[in-house]
């Protein structure tokens, strides 16, 4: 009796598809500790140094500015101090950066983050 070739590649498929499947799951069960990079209070929230939501905001940013904002087609935003500045650049856009669309609140809360950056 000869072996069939594919059974092999038939069980990979499988065995990844099933992978794929229970990590969902788990990224599922655990979305906000995984949101704020494994660090929760104890309510489950953000942590105090995020503050009103500003890292929530931020993620319209690291297309640009990348990941942890330290740079990437846009400039780094670690390190910068004028929080009018940076709120203004998010209403109403500065230089290649078009206006963000946000509320005078949302600016406000994403402004507050990047200036905590360090």
């Amino acid at each position: 009796m000869k072996n069939n070739p594919i059974i092999p590649y038939i069980l990979i498929m499988a065995f990844g598809i099933g992978l794929i499947f229970f990590m969902s799951m788990e990224g599922v069960g655990n979305k906000e500790e995984i949101a704020h990079g494994g660090e929760t209070t104890e309510e489950g929230g953000a942590t105090a140094e995020e503050g009103a939501g500003g890292a929530e905001l931020v993620a319209s940013c690291i297309g640009c500015h990348g990941g942890d904002l330290t740079g990437g087609f846009g400039p780094s935003l670690v390190g910068l101090t004028d929080v009018e500045h940076i709120k203004d650049a998010i209403i109403n856009g500065f230089g290649t950066m078009p206006a963000q669309g946000k509320s005078d609140a949302e600016a406000q809360a994403i402004a507050d983050y990047i200036t905590s950056l360090k």
